[in-house]
């Protein structure tokens, strides 16, 4: 599990949150039009990346099928070759077609009746389908019903590693639980911070980091870890 080194307060994760968005601007995400179609960008995105997801949401909308009942009524392999963009894609068809069973039985394919839960409720019954693992169903709830949860990824574990404030093994509920504790539950400010986190870690942050413009290198301890700029990070 990671180990608090330096317990991030309410005002530092503000802080921090502040100075991405000073630096990025509003990510306005997740990139969706519909509740449904963020819940099939966020199984499909599964060991992936978003580019492969939009080539596999993009064969499903030209055929019709961004609707829960009209993709149940497809075949498997149909599915299969739709998804095939995003790669695994016997195993995310499998997956999709699980929760759109789950979705049947239980709520009617009705996604305003799955998502009338309280927050942990949803988070359970979502937990329990085939294919949906903490980092999914969070993207769910937060993304998708619009209820107060924040997502925690292998970028958010990288990115409090490198400010010192965590070390050890990638534990996601203990992750989740620094942010859950010290802010306000605000669907707004879960959102963007998230995707923040990702948009800095992915293009700044990264295994290999461009310490020299981060917007953090002043107050970060991994400073001087640097690699050639390549980009630049807006």
């Amino acid at each position: 599990m990671p180990e608090c080194l330096n317990e991030p307060s309410r005002d530092k994760l503000l802080n921090l949150y502040n100075q991405l968005s000073s630096e990025y601007g509003s990510q306005a995400w997740w990139p969706a039009e519909t509740p449904f179609e963020v819940i099939i960008g966020a199984i499909l995105v599964q060991s992936t990346a978003w580019r492969n997801v939009v080539k596999a949401i993009g064969n499903l909308r030209d055929a019709g099928l961004l609707t829960p009942p009209k993709l149940a009524a497809i075949s498997q392999s149909q599915l299969e070759e739709l998804v095939r963009p995003s790669g695994y894609f016997r195993v995310k068809a499998k997956k999709l077609r699980a929760f759109l069973t789950h979705l049947e039985i239980h709520h009617g394919y009705r996604l305003d009746s799955l998502f009338a839960a309280e927050v942990f409720a949803l988070r359970k019954e979502l937990l329990s389908i085939y294919g949906i693992g903490n980092e999914t169903a969070d993207s769910i709830i937060l993304y998708a019903a619009e209820k107060p949860i924040f997502v925690i990824d292998s970028y958010t574990q990288r990115l409090l590693s490198r400010l010192g404030w965590i070390a050890g093994k990638y534990d996601y509920e203990k992750l989740q639980a620094i942010f859950m504790q010290a802010l306000p539950h605000d669907v707004r400010l879960f959102n963007e911070f998230h995707a923040l986190i990702d948009r800095h870690s992915s293009r700044v942050c990264r295994k290999t980091p461009h310490c020299h413009v981060c917007a953090l290198r002043s107050e970060c301890p991994y400073n001087g870890e640097t690699a050639e700029v390549v980009f630049s990070p807006r």
